[in-house]
């Protein structure tokens, strides 16, 4: 394969993300972002004239706007200018079907979290992914960010030196009241167990805080205890979630997710401490990390400032200063991706800092997590093994 046809623009369908949804407009902007995907077909909707309205509103070409997934994925499939990869945006409980359908018509794909609602799909997927040898991403868009992966790098250093305090938090504000019973899309299948599957806050946020703190420490949960509730009247899910970890080598952390926190917005935050130096950063002053060695005062280190790492210099693109956010963090995961693709279709070798974007191996860690905390928290709260 040449060269010149490696660096064309990937053919991208979409599943879901229509009209009036939020998440399926943040993929189409992070997707092209870096110039690296073209919209082509998308099955937008659950109802087939919603889903061609909303093609005509993206330029997707009319014979390119499904009425329903399946027939998407046959028809991609058979085509010499079918989509390279397909993004799942759907609410929690279609993306195991969507995703089996497309690896089975030979086509990858990028999916949105929690990868299912139950463990025992997330395993098959997982061995569906195996077997078929497609690509898969999973869009946990936080470890996009340049500063994320300084932290990461900086602990896998050793600069923290050994692991012992991980804390981290994702209040949010928005269902304090029952807004799902005034309308509100986003807040309806996210408050409803047959489309968001057994949990709300915790597999909603909860999720993407859990995988932060693996992703930036390395570190494996022995077991968990976990406090599950529910504080607004008449919502069917967990709205508030407290959470003690174990891990594997003696280290302790806390996790608290709520989405019932009057004055948080997005308040995503994680803090790593070690024998040597903490670390500490926030989603919404994404641009600082603060590192404070031990016995020392702390360090700021800024995006695209000095004294960063190749891998938090590969996530920049624009001067000092300039602040970045959650768009461009979103945007880095999909240009990772993408570097992915094109070495599986004889393009460039993918670089090293991008071996290890969030795949179908976390997408099963994070059903396993919200798991096991439902189980913790079914118990009253009593000590699970992960």
């Amino acid at each position: 394969m040449s060269q010149h046809h490696s660096q064309r623009r990937l053919r991208l369908g979409m599943v879901g993300g229509g009209q009036g949804a939020f998440i399926g407009g943040v993929h189409r902007i992070a997707a092209r972002l870096d110039d690296h995907y073209e919209l082509v077909a998308g099955a937008f909707a659950s109802d087939p004239e919603r889903s061609r309205a909303s093609a005509a509103a993206l330029h997707v070409a009319d014979e390119r706007a499904y009425p329903d997934y399946r027939s998407m994925a046959e028809a991609e499939r058979d085509r010499d200018d079918g989509i390279d990869v397909v993004a799942i945006v759907t609410p929690n409980h279609l993306h195991f079907e969507v995703a089996r359908t497309f690896l089975e018509a030979g086509i990858d794909v990028i999916c949105d979290k929690p990868m299912t609602t139950d463990l025992g799909e997330a395993r098959e997927l997982q061995r569906l992914v195996e077997s078929s040898g497609r690509f898969f991403g999973l869009t946990h868009n936080y470890s996009g960010y340049s500063l994320i992966r300084q932290a990461r790098d900086m602990v896998a250093a050793g600069e923290l030196g050994e692991l012992r305090v991980v804390q981290v938090e994702y209040p949010q504000d928005w269902l304090a009241t029952r807004v799902e019973a005034e309308g509100v899309k986003q807040a309806e299948w996210r408050t409803d167990p047959k489309r968001s599957g057994p949990a709300g806050c915790l597999g909603d946020i909860g999720t993407h805080a859990y995988h932060l703190v693996r992703f930036v420490t390395g570190l494996e949960v022995e077991s968990l205890a976990a406090d599950l509730h529910t504080f607004v009247d008449g919502r069917a899910l967990d709205d508030n979630v407290h959470l003690m970890l174990r891990f594997k080598g003696g280290a302790r952390g806390m996790l608290w997710s709520s989405q019932v926190a009057p004055g948080n917005e997005n308040g995503l935050k994680l803090r790593v401490y070690g024998s040597e130096g903490g670390l500490e950063w926030r989603q919404e002053e994404p641009n600082e990390l603060l590192f404070t060695p031990q016995g020392e005062p702390p360090r700021r280190l800024t995006r695209h400032g000095p004294g960063l790492g190749e891998a938090a210099m590969a996530a920049v693109r624009i001067p000092p200063g300039h602040p970045e956010g959650y768009l461009e963090a979103f945007a880095q995961l999909y240009s990772d991706f993408a570097a992915h693709l094109r070495a599986r279709r004889g393009g460039p070798e993918v670089a090293t800092h991008q071996r290890d974007i969030p795949g179908v191996d976390d997408g099963v860690d994070g059903v396993r997590f919200i798991t096991r905390s439902l189980e913790s928290s079914r118990a009253d709260g009593a000590w699970v093994t992960f």
